[in-house]
């Protein structure tokens, strides 16, 4: 893959779990309009078992890494399961939304893509 390809896509894909990361813990960014009531209460039993913090953290450690390009390998794989999950709650409960959560998703396969020299030992 070409370096100047990976790079713009490993630190647009930083910034954009860095921005959502920290909006979980600071709460800057106003909440989506006309959520379903399936989407809410998902979001409730998240926010009561106290796993929208676990995201937030997994998020914005990902983004530090992914900026710094330090762990960032170990980084992409840990939220490839993020990224899964944002993809399954859009299809499932709010499918007009997708754009961005499919824009992480992809940026996410991409950074993986670049790292794949990294996971050759892994799968050897």
């Amino acid at each position: 893959m070409n370096s100047k390809i990976f790079m713009v896509a490993r630190i647009l894909l930083a910034l954009l779990v860095l921005v959502f990361g920290l909006n979980k813990f600071f709460n800057y960014l106003p909440a989506p309009e006309g959520m379903s009531e399936a989407a809410g209460a998902y979001f409730g039993a998240l926010a009561s078992a106290k796993v929208i913090t676990l995201i937030g953290v997994v998020e914005v450690l990902t983004g530090l890494a992914l900026l710094f390009n330090k762990y960032g390998a170990l980084m992409a794989i840990i939220f490839m399961s993020v990224s899964v999950n944002i993809i399954m709650y859009h299809v499932n409960l709010d499918p007009g939304n997708i754009g961005p959560g499919l824009a992480v998703f992809v940026l996410n396969i991409v950074v993986l893509f670049g790292y794949k020299d990294k996971y050759k030992s892994l799968l050897s």
